[in-house]
Formats: C-alpha cells, structure tokens, sequence
C-alpha cells in the first residue's frame, strides 16, 4: 500500500485578492512537493484571533490524523510573540502563540509543544511583516517532508489562551452571548450543546437575543416558516439564533457580544435588580 501524501490545510486572514496565500503554497510545495494543500478559509475578518480559533475548532477533526494545519491570523506579526508548532489529537499546528489555537487546545491539549527558534528551518531572509511565508510555511513544509516536531525548537509547557466568556446562569436564565456571525448571519453564541443540556434536561426553552424574542429552540430551520426566526444547535455544537433563508444578523442588528437568555418556555421573564438585562 502506497504511502498517503501529506495534508497541509491553510487557514488565514490574507483573503484571496493579494499574492500572500500563493507565496505560502509555493512554500510549502517548494519543500514537499506531494503535499496536498487544503484551504479552510483566507477571508477571517483581519486580525480576528478568536474569529480563526472558533473556525480552525469547528472544522479541524473532520481531517484524516497526521494532517498539517498552518494558521496565520497573527495581529502580532513580527513582535516578540513566540511562534508555535504542536501536536495533539492526532494533528500536528503552526501557528502564532496569540490563542488562535486555543479551541483546538481546549478540545484536545497539545501532547508536544515547541517554540519555533533558529533559522535552520526557515527562509534565509525572514520579513517581519510577513512571517506566515518566511517562518510558518516552512515549517509546514518539513514537517510534512517527514521532519519531527522536535527538531523545530526547544519545547515549552505553556502557551496563550483566549478568555472566551462563558455561559452563566442567573435568575433562573441561561445567558450567553454572540461570539461569532458566519456568512449566513447566523448568530454563533458561546452556549453549547451540553449547557443546554445540563441546564435545561428535556423542558422546553424559549430564547431571546438583544432583548427581542426569538421563540422556541428548534431542531433545523425549516421547524419554521421561511424568513421566521428560530434558534438551533448548529453543525458546530454552539446554540445559533438564524432566519431560514435569511440573516438574523441583519434582522436583528446584533453581532459578535449581543446578549443571549434561554429560559424554559413556561417560565415568566425574570425581574428586579438582577434580571438579565436586554
């Protein structure tokens, strides 16, 4: 049986207008030519650390094992910032040390971690506007050409992570809020499935979002009427508040920290000076 080729899969806030993802891909090639390379996305709002991390921890387990994730949304570029390669769950990352891997981390904690250090791995002249080509891509590269972690840099125990606010339940209500608006304009909050779960049992709920009643979570969109609204646990295990066929973002005018309550469908709104507010 043939060896599989390597999977190296980019994931960036270059966009696609400019030369910068073709730089890396010519990169990567230049030292693994058999390497397939596969695009997540390049159209991560610009230096949107948390916007790359919830995308890369949404999508990163649907590769075969031993694939090769480069991600470069790096607001840091050419600071002090350490540059990161690691393993863990199976996969192998390079990326900035900024917590763009810090979904990934929370889901499966890197069993190697490594600080990129020296030059023997890298481009002989490194931009320090533009490092994903220079160091990360590089390192990509060897690690898909068979080279071991290890030998990339001197290891290390810790790395940044995002403060990503969690659920909390207060006056009897779930409250979240909106970590994220994907092309759709679904509304991506940071209430899991399993919150959901543990908070609500089997009753049913009841959601609103900004202060404006969305109604009953559902199991997909079309539980509603085209253009209604509706909330739902999406592909990505996060409660979303959607319009079937439409955006709740533009029917809502709410984006990224809006305020979401989920209370149970028969419970009265809460009150006083500790009701959630809307």
């Amino acid at each position: 049986m043939s060896t599989p080729r390597p999977i190296v899969v980019l994931l960036t806030d270059f966009g696609t207008r400019d030369h910068y993802v073709a730089s890396m891909k010519g990169v990567i090639l230049g030292l693994c030519p058999d390497a397939t390379l596969v695009d997540v996305s390049h159209e991560i709002p610009p230096q949107d650390v948390l916007a790359g991390a919830l995308t890369l921890e949404a999508c990163y387990r649907d590769f075969p094992a031993g694939a090769i994730y480069l991600v470069v949304v790096d607001p840091g570029v050419g600071s002090s910032r350490r540059r990161l390669a690691a393993e863990g769950g199976g996969y192998r990352f390079v990326a900035p040390d900024n917590g763009v891997l810090a979904g990934v981390f929370a889901d499966a904690p890197p069993e190697r971690l490594v600080e990129l250090s020296g030059t023997r791995y890298a481009r002989p002249t490194i931009s320090h506007t533009f490092e994903g080509r220079d160091l990360f891509a590089p390192a990509a590269g060897w690690l898909a050409r068979g080279l071991d972690l290890a030998a990339l840099g001197r290891p290390i125990e810790d790395y940044q992570r995002l403060q990503i606010p969690a659920p909390a339940v207060k006056s009897g209500e779930l409250s979240g809020e909106v970590l994220l608006v994907d092309r759709f304009g679904n509304l991506v909050t940071n209430i899991g499935r399993a919150a959901l779960v543990e908070w609500a049992a089997s009753r049913e709920m009841a959601v609103r979002a900004g202060g404006q009643p969305i109604g009953p979570v559902v199991s997909t969109y079309a539980d509603v009427e085209r253009g209604a609204l509706c909330a739902l646990v999406g592909s990505t295990e996060r409660l979303e508040i959607s319009v079937n066929g439409g955006s709740a973002a533009d029917r809502l005018q709410l984006g990224r920290g809006a305020e979401v309550v989920v209370l149970l469908a028969d419970m009265p709104r809460a009150t006083g000076p500790e009701a959630s507010s809307g």
